[in-house]
């Protein structure tokens, strides 16, 4: 009898969620969703585990919020994966993470294509491990074409480290005369990461931290931001939806009345 109204409750659950889904659906949604996932290696650490076995569980829900904002027609999902400054961890902990690309994509990726999923990828690629390199390289080549949602990964990424790239980029531009030495904020935006994506309108962070941890501080400029006590392993479609929710009611007025 148990196993027959868990099987209910399963399926009342997944139609209150589609329910949900075309609810929100119904206003605006954020063209652009960026994700802190935090609260990993706490969350292991609760549950007596190693760091790594969060990390191999926030990965999980990832393919979970990807397919969701796929739902929601989402044009761009970027989340950060791993910052400049997460070098300084435990190399056992670093060389794990280094490993889930290629465990996410490599189980991932048929379902990516098949769902129409565009994967991209920010940071300093050059200087992540070559399994690594090798494994988001084929995910971004074998959905170049793909005209879905993008699945922007930040992997080996620091704000700052890219607003002084674009900086030296600019200054090189300038000597070599291509571009005058005046330049306004549109033409510095192309010359960061995301040259080729809108802003994001949405940025969420999860564990109950307040900060933006060196992430997308140009581009986050006039995002709007939601910030969840929710460790990211246990972060789930409802807590999405609700992100979502709390930004359709704000009003966005971009410095203006």
């Amino acid at each position: 009898m148990y196993s027959i109204w868990k099987r209910f409750g399963k399926k009342d659950a997944s139609s209150d969620l589609a329910l949900k889904i075309q609810q929100v659906k119904k206003s605006s949604v954020p063209k652009h969703i960026a994700i802190i996932m935090d609260g990993n290696g706490r969350w292991a650490k609760k549950r007596a585990l190693p760091r790594i076995a969060g990390h191999h569980e926030g990965m999980k829900v990832v393919r979970k919020i990807t397919k969701l904002t796929s739902q929601l027609n989402v044009s761009i999902l970027t989340v950060y994966a791993f910052s400049t400054e997460n070098w300084k961890r435990p190399k056992s902990e670093v060389d794990y993470i280094m490993k889930l690309p290629e465990e996410f994509l490599g189980t991932f990726l048929p379902e990516l294509i098949a769902e129409n999923v565009k994967v991209e990828m920010m940071g300093e690629i050059d200087l992540l491990p070559e399994h690594t390199k090798r494994a988001v390289k084929q995910a971004v080549e074998e959905t170049k074409d793909n005209t879905g949602l993008i699945l922007n990964f930040a992997l080996n990424y620091g704000s700052r480290a890219e607003i002084l790239m674009a900086v030296n980029k600019i200054i090189k531009d300038v000597k070599n005369g291509i571009i005058d030495e005046t330049i306004n904020e549109e033409q510095f935006s192309n010359y960061l990461m995301t040259r080729a994506l809108p802003d994001p309108d949405l940025l969420i962070r999860t564990s109950g931290e307040i900060r933006l941890s060196n992430f997308m501080l140009w581009q986050a400029a006039y995002s709007e931001l939601w910030f969840t006590d929710v460790l990211w392993p246990d972060f789930k479609e409802e807590h999405l939806l609700e992100a979502v929710e709390e930004y359709q009611k704000r009003t966005r007025r971009f410095g203006g009345v």
